[in-house]
């Protein structure tokens, strides 16, 4: 039994969709970020960050914060979802963590939240965004997925995506991110990993 404790955000839903995928039971731990959950004693011990998600592995007792070491962690523990090349697929996990999820995350914060505040800034991370998503589409003209096979590298990074209106990305321009997000978008784990620990949203289709 694994404890998630997670809220609905794209870090938070790589490590809900992976769990599904995984096949995993977990018991569900929600931290309201409304609330400044994240900060409560209890959960600074797991997650000494104050971030988004943590587990705990009963079977273990180890606790893990950080989505991406999450992610490794689990992949190793079931011995599943590497790809076709383990190394591949850590450079594109990699390639999430420090550049996909960093900067699409500016657009949220500059260009959706701050409209106007700063116009320099929102350019700078629009224009960023649409570089990476040409990396991403000239990488899925190659390959079916990031990584050759689904793997923990589509986990990662497919819940980003999901926000492309956030980011003002019209997927029609990067055909084969549009290709491959909408059949990640159509697996059964990923729906229901989606919609955790609570509904927001429908899953946004271009």
């Amino acid at each position: 039994m694994i404890d998630l404790y997670t809220w609905p955000t794209p870090n938070g839903r790589k490590v809900s969709i992976a769990l599904e995928e995984f096949a995993l039971p977990y018991q569900l731990h929600a931290v309201d970020l409304q609330r400044d959950e994240q900060f409560a004693e209890a959960f600074l011990a797991i997650s000494p960050n104050n971030k988004i998600p943590a587990i705990v592995d009963q079977d273990t007792g180890r606790s893990l914060m950080e989505s991406g070491a999450i992610l490794i962690y689990l992949a190793d523990k079931c011995d599943q979802f590497w790809g076709a090349d383990r190394f591949d697929t850590l450079q594109w996990l990699m390639l999430q963590m420090a550049s996909v999820g960093p900067m699409l995350g500016q657009v949220h914060y500059f260009a959706k939240y701050n409209a106007g505040k700063a116009p320099f800034a929102e350019q700078r991370f629009r224009n960023e965004a649409q570089r990476l998503y040409g990396v991403l589409n000239k990488r899925l003209a190659e390959k079916e997925f990031l990584a050759g096979e689904y793997s923990i590298a589509d986990m990662a990074t497919w819940p980003w995506i999901s926000r492309f209106q956030w980011q003002q990305i019209e997927l029609a321009e990067f055909p084969h991110v549009r290709r491959w997000y909408e059949q990640i978008a159509a697996r059964e784990a990923v729906q229901k990993g989606y919609h955790v620990p609570v509904y927001v949203n429908d899953i946004p289709l271009p």
